[in-house]
């Protein structure tokens, strides 16, 4: 990996020669590595083609390992948002050497690349070729992606053969039966697509049985009640056969009673699918408030993993096994879909927020961590702090619009006024065109150059900026904002109070004197608290590495775990009031949590809090 120090003090050095030689712009590439979290919370957010656009410029500041570490994340979250053809340039970036690891991991994407594109043939050909590896998660991820190759590539029966070798891998009888369910699915969506299936050509009894499931499965799903007759005589045929209980269930309706009942709460996570990274930093905070009720108060608690099972089949396998309350799913795609359940189901905490458009069903309960918020937050501060008139300056792209449309609607509703706006492009380091035009510093220019062609001669000039601008809107990522706030000072724009939200911030205190004067909010996480200082202590010494963190995402199932046992134990009508690691925590009229944040201002690379807005 780079260092980071040397790279910041080339970067500051590289701009001070800049300014003094008066050049226009910074053609480099920025040097300071795009955040790991940033990517994690973008991926959690459910923009998917952002987290891989992080990763991807790490992975062009690095080489070897490292290098082809970030490319392949890159190409797991492309593939996730389903741009296979920008997977597949993240895949061109990797280099030798590989590890063992990343030799195994390679032809895997390949396979999934292939399956994107819809070239069934080639992901089997590709697959058929890779040994099956030796250790269970990987194994398994390996039989499953081969099961899909040999679908796409209308070879059934070898599908059955990967899902049949695949069971030895699976941990327990409810990933097991899940992955039967899928089988028929498969088998039966085969069928119905017109597919060759040839059960008699199956020498194995039970891929065999399986495969003479595929047209009863789609015969049922046209009229149940007339193929009960066949689905008997096929039960009758596999007395013993591993899909009875799934035939039983999903062809026939004949539920089986679910395995350890027991009343609990059930945590909802991607644990083995894309979304791994922000799952694993959620789960870990949700267990770190779990282990810190005291004993005789913790409510059982179950994790289910969402990575490769459709969420509503999770939904339901944990309300049969006795959940009374379920956190989650993550991502917002799973929470939207959640929300249509018509099943009857525990009241939920999920951990993303619904579309606006989107009623909120009974007993619905939204947690996250939302840039949108924060802009509404910055805008009722910009206001009570006395400031009407301002510009806002933001990413181009989906989070950059997302946020100015949120701070827009609530500036414009307090009685504000957005004099301009300007959209950066964050893959380049010189943003001097857009400021310059929002600061009307090229309309002073463009004056100036007139004068002196009426005048025909030359005039001392110093450009000026539009004098009524009251405050700066600068909303980005930590190593965006760290080229931004500069070249705004550059320009003339360093007294105008400028805020951002709290992506701006990493407590990195070598990496924030650039911020100089920036205002944002922040969770107590990142900024210390008694809270946050305690959760530090007592996890210090229970952590190999000295203690969590400071990830946003720890902090966010920190407050999950809290929120989930205030409403469970006061009741879902009741409102509550939590004090938690990501804010002061309370809900709304659309039973949405709000998060009060603390203020802070960065002076000398260092954070001073400031008083609540009005104080």
């Amino acid at each position: 990996m780079q260092n980071r120090p040397a790279n910041k003090l080339v970067a500051a050095v590289a701009a001070a020669a800049c300014a003094l030689t008066g050049c226009p712009s910074l053609t480099q590439r920025a040097e300071i590595p795009p955040s790991v979290e940033r990517a994690e919370t973008l991926a959690h957010q459910g923009d998917q083609a952002g987290a891989a656009r992080v990763y991807e410029d790490l992975a062009a500041q690095n080489s070897g390992p490292d290098r082809n570490e970030f490319a392949f994340r890159a190409a797991r979250a492309y593939l996730a948002a389903r741009r296979a053809e920008d997977a597949a340039r993240a895949l061109a970036m990797t280099e030798p050497p590989f590890t063992a690891e990343q030799n195994v991991e390679r032809p895997l994407l390949d396979v999934e690349l292939a399956l994107a594109r819809g070239q069934g043939q080639q992901a089997w050909q590709r697959i058929s070729t890779v040994a099956e590896p030796s250790t269970a998660p990987e194994a398994a991820r390996y039989l499953r992606l081969k099961q899909q190759a040999a679908f796409a590539a209308g070879r059934p029966a070898d599908g059955v053969a990967a899902e049949v070798a695949l069971e030895r891998w699976l941990p327990n009888a409810q990933e097991l039966h899940q992955s039967r369910v899928s089988l028929l699915g498969a088998l039966r969506d085969a069928s119905e697509h017109g597919t060759r299936i040839d059960p008699a050509a199956a020498a194995d009894p039970v891929v065999r049985g399986w495969l003479e499931l595929a047209a009863l499965a789609a015969a049922a799903a046209r009229n149940p009640a007339g193929a009960t007759p066949e689905i008997d005589a096929w039960r009758a045929r596999n007395p013993n056969h591993p899909a009875n209980a799934i035939v039983r269930t999903e062809l026939l309706g004949q539920q089986v009673q679910p395995v350890e009942i027991a009343p609990h709460v059930a945590l909802l996570l991607p644990i083995t699918g894309r979304q791994a990274a922000a799952a694993i930093s959620v789960r870990d905070g949700f267990m770190t408030a779990y282990y810190q009720t005291p004993a005789a108060q913790r409510p059982r608690v179950r994790i289910y993993d969402t990575g490769e099972n459709a969420v509503a089949d999770v939904i339901t396998r944990a309300t049969q096994q006795g959940a009374e309350f379920v956190v989650g799913p993550l991502t917002r795609d799973e929470v939207t879909a959640v929300a249509e359940l018509a099943a009857q189901r525990p009241p939920i905490l999920a951990l993303n927020f619904l579309p606006p458009e989107r009623p909120v069903p009974a007993m619905f309960y939204q947690f996250a961590l939302s840039p949108e918020d924060e802009a509404r937050l910055v805008a009722r501060r910009i206001l009570e702090d006395g400031h009407r008139e301002g510009i806002v300056v933001a990413p181009a792209g989906d989070w950059g619009t997302r946020v100015l449309a949120a701070f827009k609607q609530e500036i414009e509703a307090g009685g504000g006024t957005l004099l301009a706006t300007a959209a950066i492009d964050t893959s380049q380091t010189d943003y001097s065109d857009a400021i310059t035009q929002v600061l009307r510093i090229s309309d002073s220019r463009a004056r100036h150059r007139r004068i002196e062609s009426i005048l025909g001669t030359k005039l001392q000039f110093e450009p000026r900026r539009r004098g009524d601008i009251e405050f700066i809107f600068a909303p980005a990522q930590a190593n965006t904002e760290r080229l931004l706030r500069p070249q705004l000072r550059f320009h003339y724009a360093g007294d105008i109070p400028t805020y951002a939200t709290s992506e701006a911030f990493e407590p990195d205190l070598r990496a924030n004197d650039d911020l100089e004067g920036l205002i944002f909010p922040d969770m107590p996480w990142m900024l210390g608290g008694d809270l946050a200082d305690a959760v530090r202590a007592a996890t210090r010494d229970a952590w190999p590495n000295g203690g969590p963190r400071r990830s946003r995402l720890f902090a966010f199932g920190f407050d999950a775990y809290r929120l989930a046992l205030a409403l469970r134990n006061r009741g879902v009508s009741a409102n509550i009031d939590v004090e938690g690691l990501t804010g002061r925590l309370n809900l709304d009229t659309e039973r949405r949590v709000r998060r009060e944040l603390t203020w802070a201002q960065l002076h000398n690379g260092e954070i001073r809090m400031l008083p609540a807005a009005g104080h």
